[in-house]
């Protein structure tokens, strides 16, 4: 496919102390963004799914709303008092608000159609957590909608909620949903382990005419939580099971599970992974017809699965704990980041080889661009409170942007349809064209810049003997010995001091003692045989 006529610019939301701005995305004029809107003050910045709207925070009483199709322009202020949480749905029609709740008369949760500024839907919740917000949940289209309540999953007409609820679903114990977005046809829920019936996974329809049975159905025990993953089209369900507690004592973190479940009932259990450790990150394609998974103990191992959860190529392995794959399904990066120290390697899926790895520490967020060919990554506050900054990467792993910030809270980027940009293939010759960092002059600037990215190819099936991850090819010196305790150093010195030479060679501590009560054995007898 070639380059659409008029490919929209790409953007991005930077948020600071005083506000946001938004700039022009790359490739940037004179190696420096333009901006487009200037900095605007918020407590929060938040774009719907498509990118059409932009939802600000501006104090706990005041949310305005921004048309981000063209220019990026105020339409709508809303003054609602105590706001402590606020959402857009996916094509910006309706902003969904949570305010602080006086008393249980009071309907603290409001649906406000964006276009007239008047509520549709109001009702009372008594709390709101992560797993529970937005209260109503959408499908991408906005066609779907429907909300958790006590044992139940509702569904309303989402043209006019007027009607009210339009039928139920019941689900004795539910405690968190995910509606699939694209198309909007089925929900999951999930069910707690409780009074020793096992935590379950089960999908429903949302044909009102097919709600009556699941259509899919999974249990597992030692299930604290659920993360559900649904692909594009619908049609298959990654669910995420992790328990607080890993009774094998292996991981301080819990264990987790990988579970696929398909609405057409071809397929409920586990992925086959082949590391034993933890589930560290998973995400499907956009096409919807594979999933990548990083799995396993460290270091960790990487694998993309089919749609028939069969394994179809093996990424390696590392120190990796992330997966992203970009919008048109052409690259991966796979990364370290959190407690890791930051690795990336930047996958070409198509020709299944390696382009390039390199390093960004300290990186809180990121995320692909949507014509999929720039890779943005952010050291952020609250979670760290020094080196903020925002770097962009090119597809291959070559950093082509980097700013630091006194203090920075978020980057994102503007969200957009990727057939917009037209084909990856001509995408990527524009790109190639781009002047890229100096990397020996920034690494001599600044030590703590990324390093070059090293070229480097992999066939699926063999890694080069050549081939060294990125962690080991930094570590050049002798592997450091294992962590020994004080007392137990303590003892070893006092061994070499007995017997010379190397300690562990000579008795060992409990020898020692035993050796002492002999002696002292040997002379209360003897004393006594004075007597």
């Amino acid at each position: 496919m070639s380059a659409t006529v008029n490919p929209p610019t790409l953007q991005i939301l930077a948020r600071e102390p005083e506000g946001f701005s938004i700039w022009n995305g790359p490739p940037f004029a004179n190696g420096q963004p333009h901006i487009r809107l200037e900095r605007v003050p918020c407590s929060s910045a938040k774009f719907s799914e498509n990118g059409s709207r932009l939802l600000v925070i501006k104090s706990t009483s005041v949310i305005s709303i921004y048309d981000c199709s063209n220019d990026v322009t105020e339409i709508r202020s809303f003054e609602i008092p105590s706001v402590l949480a606020a959402a857009l749905s996916p094509c910006g029609t309706f902003l969904q608000t949570f305010q602080k709740p006086s008393n249980p008369q009071d309907k603290n949760v409001s649906l406000w159609e964006i276009k007239t500024g008047v509520p549709v839907y109001q009702q009372f919740q008594k709390n709101m957590s992560k797993t529970t917000w937005p209260t109503i949940q959408f499908s991408s289209d906005e066609t779907i909608a429907c909300r958790m309540a006590t044992n139940e999953i509702q569904f309303f007409d989402a043209k006019d909620f007027a009607k009210g609820i339009i039928s139920k679903v019941r689900i004795p114990g539910v405690s968190a949903m995910e509606l699939s977005k694209s198309p909007g046809s089925y929900v999951a829920a999930y069910v707690p382990e409780s009074k020793g019936v096992p935590a379950s996974v089960q999908i429903f329809s949302c044909n009102k005419d097919k709600q009556s049975q699941a259509v899919a159905r999974r249990s597992f025990f030692r299930c604290s939580t659920a993360q559900l993953h649904w692909n594009n089209g619908s049609t298959g369900l990654l669910v995420v099971a992790q328990a607080d507690v890993d009774k094998t004592n292996q991981s301080y973190y819990g264990e987790s599970k990988l579970n696929y479940l398909t609405t057409d009932g071809s397929h409920e259990g586990l992925v086959p992974l082949r590391k034993e450790g933890p589930v560290h990150d998973v995400q499907w394609s956009t096409s919807g017809l594979e999933f990548a998974v990083v799995y396993g103990f460290m270091p960790a191992k990487a694998t993309i699965f089919d749609k028939k959860c069969n394994p179809i190529l093996e990424l390696g392995t590392g120190p990796y704990n992330t997966v992203r794959w970009n919008p048109k399904g052409k690259f991966i990066c796979l990364a370290g980041f959190g407690n890791l120290p930051g690795d990336m390697a930047f996958w070409d899926y198509s020709e299944k080889k390696v382009l390039g790895t390199t390093r960004a520490e300290c990186s809180v967020t990121s995320e692909w661009s949507p014509d999929g060919c720039y890779f943005m990554t952010a050291t952020t506050a609250p979670r760290l409170q020094i080196d903020n900054g925002i770097k962009i990467f090119r597809y291959d792993g070559a950093l082509y942007f980097k700013k630091m910030f006194s203090k920075l809270f978020q980057a994102d980027w503007k969200p957009e349809a990727p057939e917009r940009f037209g084909g990856i293939a001509d995408l990527i010759k524009s790109v190639d064209t781009l002047t890229i960092i100096d990397q020996t002059k920034k690494q001599a600037e600044d030590p703590k810049s990324s390093q070059a990215p090293p070229k480097a190819s992999m066939n699926s099936a063999q890694k080069p003997a050549s081939y060294r991850p990125p962690q080991a090819s930094m570590n050049t010196t002798q592997k450091p010995a294992a962590y020994r305790p004080p007392q137990v150093k303590q003892a070893a010195a006092v061994q070499a001091e007995l017997v010379g030479g190397n300690a562990s060679q000579g008795p060992s501590k409990n020898a020692l003692r035993n050796q002492k009560r002999r002696e002292k054995q040997k002379e209360k007898k003897a004393a006594e045989t004075v007597r």
